[in-house]
C-alpha cells in the first residue's frame, strides 16, 4: 500500500539522482501492479508488451501510454461509484478531449502535491491575488475544463482575489487600481495562462499607457506558448514585456497537463523547468524510443506517483524537450531540469491559451 502521507511530506526538490531513482522505481512499480489488477485495458496493453509488473528493475523500463489514449478509451482503476471527479483536457472545437477519472484520494493528493511545489516558490502564506482572466471562465462549463480547473487549482494560494478582466475579456482598470491601492507595499500573487496574459494584460496596458506598480508581484503562468512562438515572442521577451508595463520581475512558467494534474514542473530563477520528487521526465528518441542523453532533443515522457485512480503514471506526451542537467542547477534545487522545445509536428493544439486563441 502506497503511503501518500509520507510521500507528500518529502520536500519537493530534496532528492538527488540515485535516491530518487530508487524511490520512484518502488512507487511506480507498485502503481503499475495496482493498475494492472484494476484496469482491464491497461492489463491488455502490458500483456501485449509481454511486460510483467512484478519484475520492474527501473521505472525507465515501465511501458508508457501515449497521452492520446485517454481521448479514445475509458481508462480507470476505480469503480464508477468511486469516481469523485472527471477532469477533461483542453481541446479546440471538434477535438476529442482526454477524460481523467479521479477518486477523492487521488484528487486530494494532487492538490497536496501542487501546494508543496508552489509554496516552495511563493511561501506558505496566502497572498492577495490577481487572476489574469475573466470570471466568466469559471462560470461557463464549456470553458471550464482546462482554464477553469487551472484557476480553481491555483486560487487556493491567494486571498482577497480579483479577476483583472471583465466578462468581455477587457481589462478592469478601476478594479485593478483599487486592488493595488488597498494592497500597496504587499507581495501580490498573479496567475494566468501565457497567451491570455500577453494579449489581454500586457498588450492592453501598453495600448492605454497605464503602468501599475506590481514590482512586488510573483506571477505564475503556463500553457499557450505556440501562439506566442508564432509571434516570435520568447520566454525572455515575455518577461521583459511584463517588467516594462508593470515592473514585475518574478515571473515563473510551468509545464503540466490534465493527464497528470498536480505534478507540475515549475520554472526556477535560472529559467529552467524542474521535476519535483513527485514526478520525473525522460526524453526519448522519436525513432526508436531509446533514452536520450542530456542535451539531446526528443519526445518528453512524464512519470508521476500521483495517479492512483487511473493508469496515468507513465505517459508519453506530444511535446519535444531536452534535459539540461540533473542535481546541479545553479538555483540549488535537486532533480532533473529541462526545456520544452514545442509540440511534435502534426500534434494537436491543446494548451489552454492556444485553445482560446484558436477560437478567436
Amino acid at each position: 500500500m502506497i503511503n501518500y502521507d509520507e510521500i507528500l511530506n518529502i520536500p519537493p526538490y530534496s532528492m538527488a539522482c540515485e535516491e530518487k531513482e530508487k524511490f520512484l522505481t518502488e512507487i511506480l512499480g507498485e502503481l503499475t501492479g495496482h493498475h494492472y489488477e484494476r484496469c482491464l485495458e491497461y492489463r491488455r496493453i502490458l500483456d501485449a508488451f509481454g511486460f510483467e509488473p512484478g519484475n520492474i528493475k527501473s521505472y525507465y523500463d515501465i511501458p508508457f501510454l501515449p497521452v492520446r489514449l485517454f481521448k479514445e478509451y475509458e481508462l480507470r482503476s476505480v469503480k464508477s461509484s468511486d469516481t469523485a471527479k472527471i477532469v477533461t483536457s483542453s481541446g479546440t472545437t471538434g477535438q476529442q478531449v482526454s477524460r481523467i477519472y479521479l477518486d477523492k484520494e487521488t484528487s486530494a493528493n494532487q492538490t497536496k502535491a501542487l501546494t508543496k511545489i508552489v509554496s516552495s516558490y511563493i511561501g506558505k502564506n496566502r497572498l492577495p491575488m490577481i487572476i489574469l482572466d475573466s470570471p466568466a471562465v469559471v462560470k461557463d462549463r464549456a470553458m471550464f475544463s482546462a482554464r477553469g480547473a487551472g484557476i480553481l487549482g491555483f486560487q487556493m494560494f491567494g486571498r482577497d482575489r480579483i479577476f483583472a478582466l471583465d466578462e468581455n475579456m477587457e481589462l478592469d482598470i478601476k478594479g485593478l487600481e483599487e486592488f493595488l491601492e488597498k494592497h500597496a507595499g504587499e507581495e501580490i500573487f498573479l496567475f494566468g495562462f501565457t497567451f491570455m496574459i500577453w494579449l489581454h494584460f500586457y498588450e492592453a496596458l501598453k495600448k492605454i499607457g497605464y503602468h501599475p506598480d506590481i514590482s512586488k508581484g510573483i506571477m505564475i503562468h503556463g500553457g499557450g506558448w505556440k501562439k506566442l512562438a508564432d509571434r516570435n515572442i520568447s520566454g525572455e521577451r515575455f518577461k521583459e514585456g511584463l517588467n516594462e508595463v508593470c515592473g514585475i520581475s518574478r515571473v515563473y512558467d510551468y509545464y503540466g497537463m490534465a493527464e497528470q494534474t498536480g505534478s507540475i514542473y515549475m520554472e526556477c530563477e535560472e529559467g529552467h523547468l524542474h521535476a519535483s520528487v513527485f514526478s520525473d521526465i525522460i526524453v526519448r528518441d522519436p525513432f526508436d524510443f531509446s533514452i536520450c542523453p542530456v542535451g539531446k532533443k526528443g519526445i518528453i515522457e512524464t512519470v508521476s506517483v500521483l495517479p492512483h485512480s487511473y493508469p496515468g503514471h507513465v505517459l508519453l506526451t506530444e511535446d519535444e524537450g531536452v534535459i539540461l542537467g540533473e542535481d546541479d542547477c545553479p538555483c540549488g534545487r535537486k532533480g532533473k531540469y529541462f526545456a520544452v522545445c514545442g509540440r511534435i509536428k502534426n500534434a494537436e493544439i491543446r494548451g489552454c491559451s492556444d485553445t482560446y486563441a484558436d477560437k478567436g
